[in-house]
């Protein structure tokens, strides 16, 4: 079976006296005949090409599925009178949530059954649930595309019927006042921005609602949520680097909303509420790595905050929770989670003790303020995730819960951590997170999956994947890199890897791949790359740079055609992301996006094996990036290296629903992975 041969058909694009001709435009036409063949062709070629792995893709999928505890269900947490379970029963795909009133004991009340309501549907998934003040009534939402469209639904907890209510177009959240009857929820835009908060009102039809809030500016979105204390209702307007945040008492639906702080140029802050004060996690006052202000409730803004944790240079804080005697931050030193206790009484702090050499460490659900105890998480490479209680005022840890990894083969002494550093080409020092079977050698046989992301501050890390084991187990080394663009290493870390800077998550990348090879953890031979979405851009990115590092990558929704979707304003999420990627209207950010983006920068030389997988419905990075950058790659390149392209007709973004569909798009990219290391 011959590769698929997209048509060509020229369509000239020009700004700033630049000329590109894009051959594949016309492969955004979604409903296209042509387009569907071209998308339903490239699957065939891929099946083709995978034919003789589909065993070992079977395998991997009933191996990775058989670590799964079939009927699992999460760790209860205590709310407003109830213990509020997600489990799963044996041989069904999707949650089923229920509570228990008071008491663990008491019989269960089942809130949704997932598996029921996706019943026919291709795509199905839950976007969020929330319960009425007096436990009464519950809203949720679902989306049945993956294009992250959500509708909202309410039912009577206690006669289990659905309301005639039904609000579309929303992002799913909804946010109940405290008079059982007002719900504030976030509708989406043409481009899927979320921009206007409304009010509804139980038994009305949605077109009455009220528009609270409308966000006009086009770089910034909107998000609506209640404070822990559940005392006041709170909507941000927010950009990649700003913030405005308004708040009403949350029983006063009709009260005048109270501006916290004017949306002021680069000033980026959230707000929680305890007792009579605003506690303010912000950047104001040059606090690069954020500091923790506090303010009267009656007094919000910004001239009247006082330092309540001040800045530090070298410790970038990421979180907080407050509790009535202690109060407890979520920081990154080093690269490296950590929890900061501080107890009230007497103004002491303390720091949780983690012992692996990379890991992850984050404050869990804690919704009551009364109390001694925080609920937190820990996971590593190596050590699966797991729940603890600890008692701050006695000091002492109860392990709640550890994710169970069936079959009996696991044991986490088995296999190596560890965390070493690369120099950059700028001198830079760039984390390395590795694990793998201790029976793993390293040599430059060995074949080593290095992982990236790198864009927007968000920050990988490392964290334990039963899914994973199926390649330490044959011999692989999985590495992360932590590049710029995250917040690995603090703020700066993002902030040089954006914009202008963009390229510094490439080279990092590059330069890791190279001391790894260096030092002898493999070779190029048994190198491989693995991203998505932006970590797509990275995949596309480094084999244009350089293609002879890698053995072969697998390019995850790929963000790949950064010029034309960042000047197509009706796209999803472009507008938005002017502060992340930069305006290419503005003629130094075109012709600095120009030079990097993959799509416009494939040239005709030997490219890596390459695996693509995309969406159809994806709202995030449109399914026709990663065609088109498939169609002009194989019409570029000069190897006989595989290309395949792979769309899930019926998912967006996040790929296939259900608990165990996804494992099969995995079992896919591993059997790519070892299919070629031979």
């Amino acid at each position: 079976m011959n590769a698929p041969q997209a048509k060509k058909i020229d369509k000239l694009l020009e700004i700033h006296n630049d000329k590109r001709n894009d051959p594949y435009f016309w492969m955004n036409e979604r409903e296209n005949p042509e387009v569907i063949q071209y998308l339903e062709e490239e699957n065939a070629y891929t099946d083709f090409v995978m034919k003789d792995t589909e065993d070992l893709q079977n395998d991997l999928y009933e191996e990775m599925k058989s670590r799964y505890k079939k009927d699992d269900e999460s760790l209860p947490y205590f709310f407003n009178s109830y213990w509020y379970i997600v489990r799963y029963e044996a041989g069904k795909e999707y949650p089923i949530f229920s509570r228990k009133f008071q008491s663990l004991d008491n019989e269960e009340e089942i809130l949704l059954n997932v598996n029921i309501l996706a019943e026919g549907e291709a795509f199905f998934e839950t976007g969020s649930m929330s319960i009425s003040v007096n436990n009464d009534i519950m809203a949720y939402s679902t989306d049945n595309v993956g294009r992250r469209i959500y509708k909202i639904y309410f039912k009577n907890l206690k006669t289990g019927e659905l309301y005639p209510d039904v609000i579309e177009n929303a992002t799913g959240k909804a946010v109940w006042a405290n008079d059982n009857e007002h719900v504030f929820y976030i509708r989406k835009d043409e481009s899927l921005r979320a921009f206007q908060i409304y009010r509804h009102k139980l038994g009305t039809d949605s077109s009455e609602d009220v528009l609270i809030f409308h966000e006009e500016d086009e770089t910034f979105d909107v998000s609506v949520f209640k404070t822990k204390s559940l005392e006041y209702i709170f909507i941000a307007a927010s950009s990649t680097n700003e913030d405005e945040m308004r708040f009403i008492p949350a029983n006063n639906v009709f009260a005048d909303w109270t501006i916290v702080q004017p949306r002021t140029e680069d000033l980026e802050y959230s707000v929680e509420h305890y007792e009579d004060d605003f506690y303010i996690i912000t950047n104001t006052d040059d606090s690069t790595n954020f500091k923790i202000v506090k303010t009267k409730v009656d007094k919000p803004s910004m001239e009247n905050w006082q330092d309540f944790i001040p800045h530090r240079e070298n410790v970038l804080l990421e979180g907080f929770e407050i509790f009535k005697n202690y109060f407890v931050i979520e920081e990154r030193e080093k690269g490296l989670l950590q929890i900061n206790i501080i107890d009230n009484q007497n103004n002491n702090s303390y720091y949780l003790p983690f012992s692996d050499p990379t890991y992850t460490a984050y404050i869990g659900i804690n919704l009551e303020f009364d109390t001694d105890i925080l609920r937190f998480g820990y996971t590593s490479l190596t050590k699966p995730a797991s729940t603890f209680e600890y008692n701050m005022k006695d000091k002492t840890t109860v392990l709640l819960k550890e994710q169970e990894v069936l079959g009996g083969k696991f044991f986490a002494e088995n296999y190596i951590s560890e965390r070493i550093w690369a120099t950059a080409r700028d001198g830079k020092e760039v984390a390395i997170s590795l694990v793998y079977h201790k029976d793993t050698p390293k040599s430059a046989n060995t074949p080593l999956l290095l992982y990236g992301y790198g864009s927007y501050g968000h920050t990988v890390d490392a964290s334990f994947s039963s899914v994973r084991l199926s390649l330490l187990d044959r011999g692989f080394i999985y590495a992360i890199a932590h590049i710029r663009g995250g917040e690995y290493l603090g703020r700066e870390w993002y902030e040089d890897g954006k914009m202008l800077q963009k390229k510094n998550t490439f080279f990092d990348f590059i330069d890791a791949a190279k001391y790894l090879i260096s030092e002898n953890y493999t070779s190029p031979k048994h190198l491989y790359a693995m991203g998505g979405s932006a970590g797509g851009l990275l995949m596309g990115a480094v084999i244009n740079y350089n293609p002879e590092l890698f053995n072969g990558i697998v390019a995850q929704v790929p963000f790949v055609d950064v010029v034309t979707t960042m000047l197509d304003e009706t796209i999803p999420l472009t507008t938005g992301e002017y502060d992340e990627w930069g305006n290419p209207n503005d003629k130094e950010y075109y012709d600095y996006m120009k030079s990097y983006s993959p799509y416009d920068n494939i040239e005709a030389k030997d490219y890596p094996n390459i695996l693509i997988t995309t969406g159809f419905h994806d709202s995030q990075v449109q399914y026709w990036e990663p065609a088109k950058w498939t169609a002009k790659l194989r019409d570029l390149k000069t190897d006989n290296n595989i290309l395949i392209f792979k769309t899930d007709m019926s998912s967006g973004h996040g790929g296939a629903s259900g608990r165990f569909e996804s494992l099969k798009e995995i079992a896919l990219e591993y059997a790519f992975l070892l299919k070629i290391d031979q």
